[in-house]
């Protein structure tokens, strides 16, 4: 499997009259998401905000279960910490890869018409299983979801989470671990 990444959007997001916004990060979202990554083999979970005292409440979180006394309670939670990437935009996080050339940024969207290069769940399957040396990272928008500027520079559009009713308003930390289910465990 090629390599997998995953980050949490905090701005350009959209509210929900369809502006751009900052969102506030949230301790479960730092929690949860980064169990998911650490579960399905995601090496780095990065949460984006280009708020100086967002990054710093996220590496005080982080701190807290990695050099604190939860860390040393709870060691899971510690592991799943250790892959927390704090950065102030997803261009820290593709430059961190060595920059776009050797990085490909797939979208998730509740909306079908969010922007993209559609991928089905096999095609991504298949795409996650090649050869291809471009660590695969997935973007996972807070608020209402990744600003359409974010969705036009994607390589792929992964497919809505749907249930069998027309409600769709999933949390973030919900989609997620779903997502990697479908891309990497079935």
């Amino acid at each position: 499997m090629r390599r997998l990444a995953i980050a949490l959007v905090h701005h350009p997001v959209l509210d929900r009259a369809g502006a751009i916004v900052t969102s506030a990060v949230t301790n479960l979202d730092v929690h949860d998401l980064s169990r998911s990554a650490r579960t399905f083999g995601a090496e780095s979970f990065f949460v984006t905000s280009p708020i100086e005292a967002q990054r710093d409440l996220v590496s005080a979180i982080v701190g807290h279960w990695k050099d604190g006394s939860s860390g040393k309670r709870i060691p899971s939670r510690k592991e799943a910490l250790e892959g927390v990437r704090v950065v102030a935009n997803v261009e820290e996080a593709v430059a961190s890869f060595g920059g776009r050339a050797n990085v490909e940024i797939w979208i998730t969207a509740a909306r079908a018409d969010a922007g993209g290069v559609a991928l089905d769940w096999d095609a991504a399957r298949a795409r996650l299983r090649s050869d291809d040396p471009r660590v695969v990272l997935v973007l996972f928008g807070t608020s209402w979801g990744l600003a359409p500027s974010l969705c036009a520079e994607a390589d792929g559009r992964l497919p809505p989470i749907t249930g069998p009713t027309a409600y769709n308003h999933l949390s973030v930390r919900a989609a997620c671990a779903i997502t990697l289910d479908r891309l990497v465990a079935w």
